[in-house]
């Protein structure tokens, strides 16, 4: 199964929430509390993506965090790396085939190689404006549910 780190949940939330929010600053205290997301963990990822040049940290009163870059412009892959959480179906993946000892009379190191190069596509193709669409798309079917229900 693949499963996301609980950073790389907590980062694409938040930068969900400052891609729907464009122009506007939010401090690290704010952000933790809006999304219900552990303070001093946020503040540490939030950290590595401003390293990254993906958000902008502006410091005192009014300071917070906001985006650098355009949704758009901003790849999932970008954020994993800067995240440094790479996503492997499986150890060997990650191109050290020395991780397994079973390497050498391995049947499933070519198909999920082949699908890790799929999930990686996948990855490198999709924008955080890709998935602004999807929020934008869900909540107009929840207020359709509203209305219909």
């Amino acid at each position: 199964m693949i499963k996301f780190s609980k950073k790389i949940e907590y980062a694409l939330g938040t930068l969900q929430y400052l891609g729907l929010h464009p122009k506007t600053s939010f401090s690290a205290k704010e952000l933790a509390n809006t999304l219900n997301i552990p303070y001093e963990f946020l503040s540490k990822t939030l950290a590595q993506l401003a390293k990254s040049n993906i958000l902008i940290s502006n410091q005192g009163m009014k300071g917070g965090y906001q985006l650098a870059v355009l949704p758009k412009d901003l790849k999932f892959s970008q954020i994993l790396e800067a995240l440094n959480e790479p996503i492997n179906v499986v150890e060997c993946a990650s191109g050290d085939e020395e991780i397994c000892e079973r390497s050498n009379i391995c049947l499933i190191k070519s198909p999920m190689f082949q699908l890790q190069m799929k999930i990686n596509e996948l990855i490198g193709s999709t924008t955080l404006e890709d998935l602004l669409k999807l929020i934008k798309e869900d909540s107009q079917n929840q207020n359709v549910k509203q209305v219909v229900g």
